[in-house]
């Protein structure tokens, strides 16, 4: 046999098998898309409708009081998957307690365990679940936050997003505690100052009392000084010279210029602290002589009222006094005097 026409044979063999294999592809491609119309996608709407629908997106889970059915332990599978349909409808996927879909689908699941209807709507539900738990999360209703986390969890526990859903739970926890601890030391800090402050006011009017006090009480001392200071008129007379003294005088009369001492510079006695405290007042005698020079020497108290409070201050003021001295026939001596000295308040 030639083997060019060999050759020719299987070139138009070839050549008439590539419009059959195009011909079968076609046929299949039509056949699947024939099968997703006329079966998947009917057998999806059909699972779907029995589960209560699709949602149209993410919603936020009702989180009204709504009391759940009566009787839902005795429920059967029909009327718990009819109950979940009206919750899936009213977007109660998670909430309330006791009349949510999920908790009327685990429910079918307990009663018939390999029942696909109620697998296939928490698969399906489960993300639009964990959005309004998240939502719950945001408002930080921790309690509430975990309670659906758990029920997902029932659903699905290999589910990634639990994880998330527990970090964030965690992380706005976290977030709560940081903000209360900061008003919490905000407040102690608020205290402080305000302590601090009241403690500052306390002491600056106890310093300014304490001033007043001392005003007061050194304008007292000055103004009882003042009264206790000597003054000529209050001189007591001084000791009367004897009679001979004065027979001589008398007949001396034109031969000599004859005078007592009279005081010239007085002195303020110090008022006595111990005194002062007590709010005490009294008074001394002091007996003294007064020298040719006009100073004052020999002083002693003999009397004082109350005994040994006001005699060493009356010493002293006596010590400073300055007068000029008696005079006897023109010349200057000795004299002596008795002074009473006031102290009073």
């Amino acid at each position: 046999m030639d083997t060019r026409n060999l050759l020719d044979k299987r070139h138009r063999a070839r050549g008439a098998a590539k419009p059959l294999v195009v011909a079968i592809i076609v046929v299949l491609a039509v056949l699947v898309i024939g099968a997703w119309f006329l079966i998947i996608k009917p057998h999806q709407e059909m699972m779907l409708e029995d589960a209560g629908g699709h949602p149209s997106g993410p919603a936020l889970a009702s989180t009204g009081k709504t009391p759940p059915p009566a009787d839902v332990a005795s429920m059967d599978v029909n009327q718990l998957l009819g109950e979940a349909r009206k919750a899936i409808n009213e977007q109660r996927y998670l909430a309330p307690v006791g009349n949510n879909a999920f908790e009327f689908y685990l429910r079918v699941l307990q009663k018939q365990p390999s029942n696909q209807v109620a697998s296939d709507a928490l698969r399906e539900t489960f993300p639009y679940a964990a959005t309004s738990a998240e939502q719950v999360i945001n408002a930080r209703d921790f309690d509430e936050s975990q309670r659906q986390i758990d029920l997902l969890a029932k659903a699905d526990p290999a589910n990634f997003t639990l994880t998330i859903l527990r970090s964030k739970l965690d992380a706005q926890r976290k977030l709560l505690d940081k903000q209360q601890q900061q008003v919490v030391d905000q407040q102690k800090a608020q205290q402080v100052a305000a302590q601090k402050a009241a403690s500052e006011k306390a002491e600056a009017d106890k310093l300014a009392e304490q001033q007043k006090i001392q005003a007061a009480e050194a304008a007292q001392l000055k103004a009882r000084q003042a009264r206790a200071t000597p003054q000529p008129a209050q001189q007591v007379a001084a000791v009367k010279p004897a009679a001979g003294d004065a027979g001589d005088s008398a007949g001396i009369g034109n031969s000599g210029k004859n005078s007592e001492a009279i005081l010239v510079k007085g002195a303020e006695p110090i008022y006595p602290q111990i005194a002062l405290r007590a709010h005490q007042s009294g008074w001394a005698v002091v007996a003294f002589t007064i020298d040719p020079n006009g100073r004052t020497n020999d002083i002693h108290v003999t009397s004082s009222q109350p005994k040994h409070v006001f005699e060493r201050a009356a010493i002293d003021a006596v010590a400073r006094y300055r007068f000029t001295p008696a005079m006897k026939n023109g010349e200057a001596v000795p004299s002596a005097r008795e002074q009473r000295i006031e102290f009073n308040l």
